[in-house]
Protein backbone atom coordinates (compact mmCIF):
# COMPACT_ATOMS: atom_id res chain seq x y z
CA UNK A 1 0.00 0.00 0.00
CA UNK A 2 3.50 2.19 0.14
CA UNK A 3 4.73 3.61 -2.81
CA UNK A 4 7.44 1.68 -2.80
CA UNK A 5 5.49 -1.02 -3.42
CA UNK A 6 4.09 0.35 -6.86
CA UNK A 7 6.64 -1.07 -9.19
CA UNK A 8 6.35 -4.64 -8.31
CA UNK A 9 2.30 -4.25 -7.68
CA UNK A 10 2.43 -3.27 -11.58
CA UNK A 11 4.70 -5.58 -12.74
CA UNK A 12 2.69 -8.36 -11.48
CA UNK A 13 -0.85 -6.38 -12.56
CA UNK A 14 0.78 -6.91 -15.76
CA UNK A 15 1.69 -10.46 -15.66
CA UNK A 16 -1.82 -11.56 -14.97
CA UNK A 17 -3.23 -9.41 -17.67
CA UNK A 18 -0.92 -11.19 -20.05
CA UNK A 19 -1.47 -14.29 -18.82
CA UNK A 20 -5.59 -13.67 -18.67
CA UNK A 21 -5.74 -12.26 -22.12
CA UNK A 22 -3.98 -15.43 -23.71
CA UNK A 23 -6.88 -17.35 -21.72
CA UNK A 24 -9.52 -15.33 -23.14
CA UNK A 25 -8.34 -14.49 -26.52
CA UNK A 26 -10.53 -17.41 -28.72
CA UNK A 27 -13.29 -18.39 -30.02
CA UNK A 28 -13.10 -22.16 -28.40
CA UNK A 29 -13.64 -20.51 -25.17
CA UNK A 30 -15.27 -17.56 -25.53
CA UNK A 31 -18.80 -18.96 -24.33
CA UNK A 32 -17.48 -21.53 -21.92
CA UNK A 33 -18.33 -21.56 -18.43
CA UNK A 34 -16.37 -19.94 -15.50
CA UNK A 35 -15.50 -19.87 -11.81
CA UNK A 36 -17.63 -17.03 -11.96
CA UNK A 37 -21.55 -18.39 -11.15
CA UNK A 38 -23.23 -17.93 -14.75
CA UNK A 39 -20.65 -15.64 -16.24
CA UNK A 40 -18.75 -17.31 -19.54
CA UNK A 41 -15.53 -15.94 -20.20
CA UNK A 42 -16.83 -13.77 -22.32
CA UNK A 43 -18.36 -11.95 -19.40
CA UNK A 44 -15.30 -12.09 -17.42
CA UNK A 45 -14.19 -9.45 -20.56
CA UNK A 46 -16.95 -7.50 -20.37
CA UNK A 47 -16.79 -7.16 -16.53
CA UNK A 48 -13.06 -5.48 -17.22
CA UNK A 49 -13.81 -3.29 -19.82
CA UNK A 50 -17.03 -1.91 -17.69
CA UNK A 51 -15.07 -1.56 -14.52
CA UNK A 52 -11.66 -0.07 -15.99
CA UNK A 53 -13.75 2.44 -17.71
CA UNK A 54 -15.52 3.53 -14.57
CA UNK A 55 -11.86 3.99 -13.52
CA UNK A 56 -11.18 6.25 -16.43
CA UNK A 57 -14.11 8.11 -15.63
CA UNK A 58 -12.77 8.71 -11.50
CA UNK A 59 -8.92 9.62 -12.15
CA UNK A 60 -10.41 12.25 -14.10
CA UNK A 61 -12.86 13.26 -11.69
CA UNK A 62 -10.21 13.43 -8.95
CA UNK A 63 -7.97 15.33 -10.96
CA UNK A 64 -10.32 17.94 -12.28
CA UNK A 65 -12.01 17.91 -8.73
CA UNK A 66 -15.74 17.16 -10.58
CA UNK A 67 -18.39 16.90 -8.61
CA UNK A 68 -19.52 12.91 -9.00
CA UNK A 69 -22.45 11.26 -7.91
CA UNK A 70 -22.68 10.00 -4.52
CA UNK A 71 -21.47 6.31 -4.25
CA UNK A 72 -23.60 3.27 -5.78
CA UNK A 73 -22.67 1.19 -2.40
CA UNK A 74 -21.37 -2.36 -2.37
CA UNK A 75 -24.54 -4.29 -1.07
CA UNK A 76 -25.87 -3.71 -4.83
CA UNK A 77 -22.65 -4.12 -6.78
CA UNK A 78 -23.54 -7.70 -7.58
CA UNK A 79 -26.04 -6.82 -9.48
CA UNK A 80 -25.21 -4.00 -11.18
CA UNK A 81 -21.88 -5.70 -12.48
CA UNK A 82 -23.96 -8.50 -13.43
CA UNK A 83 -25.84 -6.33 -15.52
CA UNK A 84 -23.39 -3.97 -16.92
CA UNK A 85 -20.87 -7.76 -18.20
CA UNK A 86 -23.95 -9.53 -20.06
CA UNK A 87 -25.35 -5.94 -21.55
CA UNK A 88 -21.81 -6.46 -23.67
CA UNK A 89 -22.27 -9.88 -24.68
CA UNK A 90 -23.44 -9.30 -28.42
CA UNK A 91 -20.06 -7.39 -29.08
CA UNK A 92 -18.06 -9.56 -31.53
CA UNK A 93 -14.83 -11.23 -29.84
CA UNK A 94 -11.90 -9.48 -31.27
CA UNK A 95 -13.47 -5.98 -30.80
CA UNK A 96 -14.37 -6.59 -26.92
CA UNK A 97 -10.60 -8.48 -26.41
CA UNK A 98 -9.03 -5.21 -27.91
CA UNK A 99 -11.48 -2.67 -26.19
CA UNK A 100 -10.05 -4.44 -22.86
CA UNK A 101 -6.64 -4.40 -24.10
CA UNK A 102 -6.35 -0.41 -25.02
CA UNK A 103 -7.91 0.15 -21.41
CA UNK A 104 -5.56 -2.02 -20.02
CA UNK A 105 -2.88 -0.22 -21.45
CA UNK A 106 -4.52 3.18 -20.85
CA UNK A 107 -5.04 2.09 -17.03
CA UNK A 108 -1.41 1.36 -16.82
CA UNK A 109 -0.33 4.75 -18.17
CA UNK A 110 -2.34 6.28 -15.60
CA UNK A 111 -0.87 4.56 -12.86
CA UNK A 112 2.74 4.83 -14.36
CA UNK A 113 2.57 8.20 -13.97
CA UNK A 114 1.53 8.05 -10.38
CA UNK A 115 4.05 10.41 -7.84
CA UNK A 116 4.89 9.08 -4.83
CA UNK A 117 2.57 11.88 -3.34
CA UNK A 118 -0.14 10.63 -5.33
CA UNK A 119 -0.13 6.79 -4.69
CA UNK A 120 -1.19 7.62 -0.88
CA UNK A 121 -3.06 10.97 -1.06
CA UNK A 122 -4.87 10.89 -4.28
CA UNK A 123 -8.40 10.80 -3.32
CA UNK A 124 -9.69 8.81 -6.33
CA UNK A 125 -13.75 8.73 -6.31
CA UNK A 126 -15.08 4.90 -6.64
CA UNK A 127 -18.16 4.32 -7.77
CA UNK A 128 -19.30 1.54 -5.73
CA UNK A 129 -17.21 2.77 -2.51
CA UNK A 130 -16.68 6.69 -2.59
CA UNK A 131 -13.18 7.92 -2.29
CA UNK A 132 -10.22 5.92 -2.00
CA UNK A 133 -6.72 6.73 -2.02
CA UNK A 134 -5.22 6.07 -5.32
CA UNK A 135 -3.46 2.54 -4.51
CA UNK A 136 -5.96 1.05 -4.67
CA UNK A 137 -7.08 1.16 -7.90
CA UNK A 138 -3.95 -1.28 -9.14
CA UNK A 139 -4.98 -3.56 -6.42
CA UNK A 140 -8.43 -3.60 -7.80
CA UNK A 141 -7.01 -4.23 -11.30
CA UNK A 142 -5.14 -7.03 -9.61
CA UNK A 143 -8.00 -8.68 -8.11
CA UNK A 144 -9.91 -8.51 -11.24
CA UNK A 145 -7.08 -10.26 -13.53
CA UNK A 146 -5.97 -12.17 -10.74
CA UNK A 147 -9.49 -13.72 -9.56
CA UNK A 148 -10.88 -13.72 -13.10
CA UNK A 149 -7.72 -15.62 -14.81
CA UNK A 150 -8.75 -18.28 -12.33
CA UNK A 151 -12.31 -18.12 -13.19
CA UNK A 152 -11.77 -18.83 -16.50
CA UNK A 153 -9.32 -22.17 -15.77
CA UNK A 154 -11.72 -23.22 -13.34
CA UNK A 155 -13.85 -22.90 -15.96
CA UNK A 156 -12.05 -25.75 -18.15
CA UNK A 157 -12.69 -28.67 -15.37
CA UNK A 158 -8.82 -28.67 -15.00
CA UNK A 159 -7.20 -28.63 -11.57
CA UNK A 160 -5.49 -25.03 -10.99
CA UNK A 161 -4.10 -22.48 -8.52
CA UNK A 162 -3.40 -19.01 -8.21
CA UNK A 163 -0.26 -17.23 -8.32
CA UNK A 164 2.14 -16.38 -5.00
CA UNK A 165 3.06 -13.24 -6.08
CA UNK A 166 -0.82 -12.20 -6.60
CA UNK A 167 -1.59 -13.73 -3.59
CA UNK A 168 0.88 -12.43 -1.60
CA UNK A 169 -0.32 -8.76 -2.95
CA UNK A 170 -3.90 -9.39 -2.19
CA UNK A 171 -3.62 -10.86 1.33
CA UNK A 172 -3.70 -7.04 3.00
CA UNK A 173 -6.80 -6.20 0.53
CA UNK A 174 -9.09 -9.19 1.91
CA UNK A 175 -9.29 -7.54 5.35
CA UNK A 176 -10.42 -4.85 3.59
CA UNK A 177 -12.77 -6.51 1.69
CA UNK A 178 -14.57 -8.31 4.36
CA UNK A 179 -14.54 -4.89 6.62
CA UNK A 180 -16.63 -3.73 3.47
CA UNK A 181 -18.99 -6.54 2.56
CA UNK A 182 -19.51 -7.44 6.18
CA UNK A 183 -23.57 -7.92 6.96
CA UNK A 184 -25.18 -6.29 10.38
CA UNK A 185 -24.15 -7.90 13.76
CA UNK A 186 -26.41 -10.55 14.30
CA UNK A 187 -28.93 -11.06 17.25
CA UNK A 188 -26.18 -13.07 18.87
CA UNK A 189 -23.96 -10.54 19.92
CA UNK A 190 -20.56 -9.43 19.35
CA UNK A 191 -17.54 -11.84 18.73
CA UNK A 192 -14.30 -12.60 17.95
CA UNK A 193 -12.12 -14.65 15.42
CA UNK A 194 -8.16 -15.59 14.33
CA UNK A 195 -7.12 -15.42 10.74
CA UNK A 196 -3.55 -17.18 10.78
CA UNK A 197 -1.73 -16.74 6.96
CA UNK A 198 0.54 -19.56 7.17
CA UNK A 199 2.97 -18.34 4.51
CA UNK A 200 4.12 -15.98 2.24
CA UNK A 201 5.32 -12.17 3.49
CA UNK A 202 1.93 -11.50 5.40
CA UNK A 203 2.31 -14.83 7.08
CA UNK A 204 1.08 -14.00 10.48
CA UNK A 205 -2.02 -13.53 13.28
CA UNK A 206 -5.02 -11.24 12.49
CA UNK A 207 -7.53 -10.63 15.10
CA UNK A 208 -10.70 -9.65 14.24
CA UNK A 209 -13.66 -7.97 15.96
CA UNK A 210 -17.55 -8.04 15.02
CA UNK A 211 -19.63 -5.72 17.56
CA UNK A 212 -22.10 -3.19 16.96
CA UNK A 213 -19.85 -0.58 15.44
CA UNK A 214 -18.94 -2.96 12.68
CA UNK A 215 -16.02 -4.98 11.70
CA UNK A 216 -12.52 -4.40 12.72
CA UNK A 217 -8.97 -6.01 12.55
CA UNK A 218 -5.96 -6.03 13.67
CA UNK A 219 -2.68 -7.93 14.18
CA UNK A 220 -3.03 -9.51 17.49
CA UNK A 221 -2.97 -12.66 19.58
CA UNK A 222 -5.52 -14.97 18.60
CA UNK A 223 -4.56 -18.25 21.38
CA UNK A 224 -8.37 -17.81 22.97
CA UNK A 225 -10.50 -17.87 20.02
CA UNK A 226 -11.67 -19.63 16.76
CA UNK A 227 -8.78 -19.74 14.76
CA UNK A 228 -8.84 -19.76 10.30
CA UNK A 229 -5.72 -20.51 8.93
CA UNK A 230 -5.22 -20.23 5.38
CA UNK A 231 -2.64 -19.65 2.80
CA UNK A 232 -2.48 -17.02 0.71
CA UNK A 233 -3.83 -18.23 -2.13
CA UNK A 234 -6.94 -19.76 -0.34
CA UNK A 235 -7.17 -17.19 1.32
CA UNK A 236 -7.93 -14.83 -1.35
CA UNK A 237 -10.36 -16.81 -2.98
CA UNK A 238 -12.16 -17.85 0.23
CA UNK A 239 -12.44 -14.40 0.81
CA UNK A 240 -14.13 -13.86 -2.69
CA UNK A 241 -16.54 -16.64 -2.05
CA UNK A 242 -14.83 -18.92 -5.04
CA UNK A 243 -14.39 -21.74 -2.16
CA UNK A 244 -14.72 -22.92 0.67
CA UNK A 245 -11.26 -23.13 2.15
CA UNK A 246 -9.17 -22.82 5.44
CA UNK A 247 -8.56 -24.73 8.45
CA UNK A 248 -10.72 -24.39 11.49
CA UNK A 249 -8.75 -24.68 14.95
CA UNK A 250 -11.78 -24.19 17.80
CA UNK A 251 -15.27 -23.94 17.84
CA UNK A 252 -16.60 -24.81 14.58
CA UNK A 253 -20.04 -22.76 15.06
CA UNK A 254 -18.22 -19.53 15.58
CA UNK A 255 -16.17 -20.16 12.12
CA UNK A 256 -19.20 -20.93 10.78
CA UNK A 257 -20.95 -17.82 11.70
CA UNK A 258 -18.39 -15.77 10.43
CA UNK A 259 -17.43 -16.93 7.67
CA UNK A 260 -21.18 -16.51 6.54
CA UNK A 261 -21.30 -13.10 7.52
CA UNK A 262 -20.49 -11.44 4.63
CA UNK A 263 -22.34 -10.51 1.13
CA UNK A 264 -20.93 -11.07 -2.88
CA UNK A 265 -19.77 -8.57 -4.87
Amino acid sequence: MTPEAKDTILRVVRQEAEQFFDLVDSDEVWEAPTGAGHWQVRDLVGHLVDTTEAYFVAFDAARNGTEVDAPFGLPGMGQRCDEMALALRSVPRPELVARARADFDQMMSTFEGLTDEDWTDLQVPHFYMGPLPAFFYPAFQLMDYGVHSWDARQGTGRAHGLSGEAADLLTPFMFVLWQYTSNALSSEGPYEVGIRITSGPNAGDTRISLTEDGFSYAPGEVSDVTVLEFDPGSFVLTAFGRSNSGTIRGDRAVATRFLNTFFRI
